[in-house]
């Protein structure tokens, strides 16, 4: 008996409709000599502190540097304890059974990093010995799967896979745990949670959003001039930009004065823009956040839910290529492809011939090429789904198309001593452009101009100053984000640094997604419109961490590319592990040396009028044990900040709060109050 083990349900009962098992049982389906179980992903985890007996947050206990890493089944929380998941519990037993009854495993689970760890987790955890070999696969068709089970690979090709995912487990392990019980115990006002990609993520929105917000604008004048030849209307700008408005009007009346410009110069050159690559799960999450809004995370869970259809090849890919050997597939794909109505007309403009072959590339494959459409037209699908589907198909498309060829004309012109500039762009050969030009509103704004050349002479039909302003940097969206993340190097001010760990990125395409997630659950970042922003919370774990090593982007970024570099056996995996302890230890002793400078030290308790108070999470407490002041932080949704808390106290009041919100489900505006037996309630602006 054959045991073949996917990392999902789903994934399970399409592999055993093909190697002809039907029989439903619990927890597998079995026929034809095969058994195919499931995972549901990550049964088996590292063990958490408590399990090697350190109980509580203690600061002699830090850092936790474990001997050997101990092997239990998923935990989840129950109250304030983590327990063995029962729902684990039941199917490791059954996959128990299965691997001891078995001759040998096919390992089933996702053909990525973590679908490996998945898998030798639970071969380590229930100490099985069976020989296995690996189905690879990058798409779920039926084809695919058939072609996969019939080129088995060795699971020892995939030690490197693994060794990579172990040392990413464990330096998170490390680095999460300690880090977050140093902050808490340095800090003694709440639980904090620091981890090796978080938090260096959570730095770079924090630090963008201070640059923002902080941002003074800059006033500027720009003159701009209107021209009119053959009926045709355009503007050209002034090179200089004044500062001093005064200026900026006296040189307009000046050149009010003159009607005419003079052309110095006509520069036209042909801009060869090359077609997209396709897309890897990065490039897809940043579009799609870009055109539809979608979250990243939103956006490979839709991607997921397409893969496991089998409309789309595996999305957590890092690769915008595909290999040689799959070009001759290209050809069926648009073919199958062209049966939809909307790109129906791509096969005659597009001669098979001259099919553009740049995403071909074996070197740049990683673990899986770019995303492609299947030999499958999607049916019965949400509309979200849809959205993503053509984003990939119209990308595939644009991909193996011909360049797009544009005239660039660059005039410079003059009036007195001033000079005068603007670009044009026109369309030469649509080639890729012409399929998003049909299929999206995203093509770019043309200009048509008259013909000009060197000397000619421009009237000037009008003259204005226009007032601009300096602007900052924008907030991050999830798709500024994104690129931040995959290309860290340029976040490195050290202009120096950036070509030597050019190409480095935090985290990796597959989890980027649930980073940003976790920040949001954490509490530590919002969603404000379409921008990422910090809480109050996040932006005081910032300040306490900034200038700390678990802060350091850069050092994050090296990490990532350790992690390759154990995958391609060119790093030693325990080498690496005693560097990520050596670094544990030093962020640990970095937070634990931390002193508390709490905001409210200065206020005295109310009540007592001799202790501090001390400024928690949710609430702002006396730290005499024997006074029993206590002021919550949330009063009717609203979390009070430390300027309110510090207006209660000194002034019993604070300013007025507004769109608080009564038990009824009803906005209000009011002031909270301190009353003569220092507790709090209402006042309102019309008394």
């Amino acid at each position: 008996m054959i045991v073949i083990l996917a990392e999902k349900p789903s994934v399970a009962r399409e592999i055993a409709l093909l190697v002809g098992a039907k029989t439903k049982k619990e927890g597998y389906i079995e026929g034809n000599g095969y058994c195919v179980t499931w995972a549901i992903g990550h049964l088996v985890s590292l063990a958490m502190p408590e399990d090697y007996g350190f109980q509580g947050f203690k600061r002699e206990a830090l850092p936790i540097l474990p001997r050997s890493y101990l092997l239990l089944p998923r935990k989840i929380k129950k109250g304030n304890k983590y327990t063995s998941d029962p729902g684990a519990l039941k199917q490791l037993k059954v996959i128990d059974t299965l691997f001891k009854a078995c001759k040998k495993i096919i390992v089933a689970t996702d053909a990525g990093r973590e679908g490996e760890l998945i898998f030798r987790y639970i071969y380590q955890y229930l100490n099985c010995d069976k020989p296995f070999t690996r189905l690879w696969i990058s798409s779920l068709t039926e084809t695919a799967i058939r072609v996969g089970l019939q080129n088995l690979k060795a699971g020892s090709e995939f030690d490197g896979l693994f060794r990579a995912g172990h040392s990413r487990s464990r330096a998170d392990w490390l680095v999460g745990i300690n880090a977050s019980q140093a902050l808490t115990v340095s800090m003694n006002d709440s639980v904090y949670s620091l981890g090796r990609v978080q938090t260096p993520t959570l730095s770079l929105i924090c630090k963008r959003y201070l640059e923002n917000t902080s941002f003074k604008k800059k006033l500027f004048y720009q003159i701009e001039l209107q021209h009119q030849k053959e009926g045709i209307i355009f503007k050209s700008y002034s090179n200089e930009k004044w500062e001093d408005k005064q200026k900026a009007e006296q040189a307009l009346k000046l050149i009010e004065k003159q009607s005419e410009a003079i052309i110095t110069k006509v520069e036209t050159r042909t801009i060869k823009e090359e077609s997209p690559l396709l897309f890897d799960l990065t490039a897809l999450q940043k579009r799609a956040n870009e055109l539809f809004g979608f979250s990243a995370e939103e956006t490979l869970s839709i991607a997921q839910s397409l893969y496991e259809k089998k409309f789309i090849t595996y999305p957590r890919t890092s690769s915008k290529y595909i290999p040689e050997d799959l070009w001759e597939q290209i050809p069926k794909l648009l073919q199958v492809l062209s049966d939809d109505k909307r790109y129906s007309n791509n096969l005659l403009k597009l001669k098979m011939i001259r099919l553009n072959k740049k995403i071909v590339n074996d070197v740049k494959v990683t673990d899986h090429h770019g995303l492609l459409t299947t030999d499958r037209l999607p049916s019965a699908i949400s509309n979200k789904e849809e959205s993503i589907y053509h984003l990939i198909a119209q990308r595939v498309w644009e991909s193996v198309s011909e360049p797009c060829y544009k005239q660039q004309t660059e005039v410079s012109l003059t009036v007195f001593d001033f000079e005068f500039s603007f670009k044009s762009t026109s369309i030469v050969e649509l080639g890729w452009r012409e399929i998003r030009k049909e299929l999206s509103n995203d093509d770019e704004v043309i200009i048509e101009l008259p013909d000009l050349k060197q000397g000619d002479i421009l009237k000037i039909k009008d003259a204005i100053a226009l007032e601009k302003s300096t602007r900052p940097k924008p907030l991050y969206t999830e798709s500024i984000l994104l690129s931040a993340m995959e290309n860290a190097s340029k976040e490195v001010e050290d202009k120096s640094l950036q070509s030597v760990i050019k190409d480095i990125g935090i985290g990796t395409a597959a989890t980027r997604a649930s980073i940003i997630e976790t920040l949001l659950k954490r509490d530590y970042i919002t969603r404000k419109a379409k921008s990422l922003v910090p809480t109050e919370k996040g932006l005081k774990v910032y300040e306490i961490v900034k200038d700390k090593l678990i802060s350091d982007v850069l050092l994050t970024a090296k990490w990532e590319s350790a992690f390759k570099a154990i995958e391609e056996n060119k790093t030693n995996i325990e080498d690496f592990h005693r560097q990520i302890e050596d670094y544990t230890t030093e962020i640990t002793a970095e937070l634990l040396s931390i002193k508390q400078s709490s905001e409210t030290n200065h206020l005295s308790c109310p009540k007592c009028k001799q202790h501090s108070l001390q400024l928690r999470e949710k609430v702002i407490k006396c730290l005499e044990p024997e006074c029993d002041w206590i002021l919550f932080r949330e009063v009717c949704g609203i979390k009070l900040s430390v300027d309110d808390i510090t207006d209660l106290l000194e002034h019993r009041k604070t300013k007025l709060l507004k769109g608080l919100v009564s038990k009824a489900g009803k906005s209000f505006d009011a002031f909270i109050v301190l009353k003569k037996d220092y507790t709090t309630g209402f006042e309102f602006k019309n008394k």
